[in-house]
C-alpha cells in the first residue's frame, strides 16, 4: 500500500510520515458474497458456507496481536454477510488493533450505519467506475447505485472515516477520470485505487490487465491528481495498492516540483520499503490459511491446524525467510535495479503467475531499461 498523498504533504510540510509500526493482517473472514466480481481473488458466491467458527477467530485474535498485528482489514467475500462480525471487532478494539471494513456497501443501510461507523475505524466501499461500467463489473444490476448510497450515507456523518476502493483494469481504465470527479462531487476523502494482481478470478481473467503503455499513463494521471489536491489544499487522499513501482514515478515528479526536500522524501521511501508481503502483511483466508499476501500462490500454515505464533514467528519457511530480506534477492532487470531497496521487487504472485518463478521480476513493471539503470 503506497500513500503517496501522505508522503506528499508531509514531506513538504516537514511533518512525520504515518509509519506502519507493525503488521496488517487481510482477514477473509467469510468466503461468502452477493456480487461476481471479475477481479475477486476468493472467488466468493453466496452458496459458500463459513468454515471459521466466531470461537476459532477469537482465540486466534490475541495471537495476532502479540505477534506485532496491528491493523486488521475485515475482507471476504462481503464481510457483512457475518452475523458475529460486529463482535469480532469488537474484540479487535479490546486488544488495541485497528480495524479496516473492507465492502461492497449493499448491505450498508439506516439501520445499521451508525453501528458500522461506531465499530471500524475506517470503511472502504468498492467502485468500479460509471454505473454500467460498475454493474457489469461486479455482475450485478443496481450494485452501482446501492454501493454509492452506502458512501452517502456514512459520509453523512462527517466522521471522516469512509472511501472508495477502485480495481484499475482495461475494463475500468476510461472511468479513472470519471472516479476522480466522483470523489470530488460527492466529498470522499479517501480514494484506493488496486493494479490489479494475477489470482482466483483475477488470473482466469488475465486478459483484463493493463499494458504496460496504460498503466504509466494511468498513474500519471493519479500523480496528476495528488499534486493538484496538494497544491490547492483538497483534502482527499490517494493511496495506490499492489504496484509499488508506482512510487519511483512519484518520486522523479516530487523531485521535480520540489528538489529541495529530495534526500529527505528518498529516506522515507526507502524506509517505507515497498512490497512487504510476508514481512508486514499477511493474510488469513476463509479456511484458515495463513499466506504472505492474499495473492500468495503457496500457503505458509493454517490456524487451525498451529498455533500462529509457530507459522509467523517462531518457525517461520522457507519461502517466508526469503521474503523477510530487504531488499529481496531477485533476478530478470529487478537484480540491477537501482529503485529495488525502495519497490522491493513488487508482486510475487504476478511473477510466480507469469513465469513460475517466485523470485523472478515483477511482469507488470512498468520501468524502462533506462530508468532502472540510473541512479536515483
Amino acid at each position: 500500500m503506497f500513500r503517496l498523498s501522505n508522503l506528499l504533504n508531509s514531506v513538504v510540510e516537514g511533518k512525520p510520515t504515518r509509519v506502519l509500526n507493525g503488521s496488517i493482517a487481510i482477514w477473509n473472514f467469510t468466503n461468502r458474497c452477493n456480487l461476481s466480481c471479475l477481479h475477486c481473488y476468493s472467488k466468493a458466491t453466496l452458496d459458500s458456507t463459513d468454515t471459521l467458527t466466531t470461537k476459532d477467530i477469537m482465540s486466534t485474535l490475541p495471537k495476532l496481536k502479540e505477534n506485532g498485528v496491528k491493523f486488521i482489514i475485515f475482507s471476504g467475500g462481503e464481510p457483512l454477510t457475518r452475523k458475529d462480525i460486529y463482535q469480532i471487532a469488537q474484540r479487535c478494539r479490546e486488544l488495541g488493533i485497528v480495524t479496516y471494513l473492507s465492502t461492497n456497501g449493499l448491505y450498508v443501510k439506516h439501520s445499521n450505519a451508525k453501528q458500522i461507523l461506531d465499530t471500524f475505524n475506517y470503511i472502504g466501499i468498492s467502485i468500479d467506475g460509471s454505473e454500467e461500467v460498475h454493474d457489469r463489473f461486479r455482475g450485478l444490476k443496481g450494485s452501482f447505485k446501492a454501493s454509492m448510497e452506502a458512501v452517502d450515507l456514512l459520509n453523512s456523518y462527517n466522521l471522516t472515516k469512509v472511501g472508495i476502493r477502485f480495481t484499475i483494469t482495461k475494463d475500468t481504465y476510461d472511468d479513472l477520470e470519471f472516479i476522480f470527479e466522483l470523489t470530488e462531487k460527492h466529498n470522499i476523502p479517501k480514494i484506493y485505487i488496486s493494479h490489479l494482481v494475477y489470482s482466483g478470478r483475477g488470473l482466469e481473467n488475465l486478459e483484463i490487465d493493463l499494458t504496460k503503455e496504460q498503466r504509466r499513463t494511468a498513474v500519471n494521471y493519479i500523480l496528476d491528481k495528488a499534486f493538484e489536491y496538494h497544491e490547492s489544499r483538497r483534502d482527499i487522499e490517494i493511496v495506490t495498492g499492489n504496484m509499488e513501482m508506482d512510487s519511483i514515478l512519484f518520486y522523479n515528479r516530487f523531485v521535480e516540483k520540489y528538489p529541495q526536500y529530495a534526500t529527505e522524501m528518498k529516506k522515507r521511501l526507502i524506509a517505507w520499503g515497498g512490497n512487504s508481503a510476508g514481512r508486514k502483511l499477511l493474510n488469513i483466508d476463509s479456511e484458515g490459511n495463513v499466506k504472505p499476501d492474499p495473492f500468495f500462490p503457496f500457503t505458509i500454515g493454517n490456524i487451525l491446524k498451529e498455533d500462529f505464533s509457530d507459522i509467523w514467528t517462531n518457525n517461520p519457511t522457507e519461502i517466508l525467510e526469503k521474503l523477510r530480506v530487504h531488499p529481496r534477492r531477485l533476478g530478470g532487470k529487478c537484480e540491477s535495479c537501482q529503485y529495488l531497496e525502495i519497490c522491493n521487487g513488487g508482486s510475487r504472485s504476478r511473477a510466480y503467475a507469469i513465469y513460475d518463478d517466485l523470485w523472478a521480476q515483477d511482469p507488470s513493471c512498468y520501468l524502462t531499461d533506462k530508468e532502472i539503470k540510473e541512479t536515483i
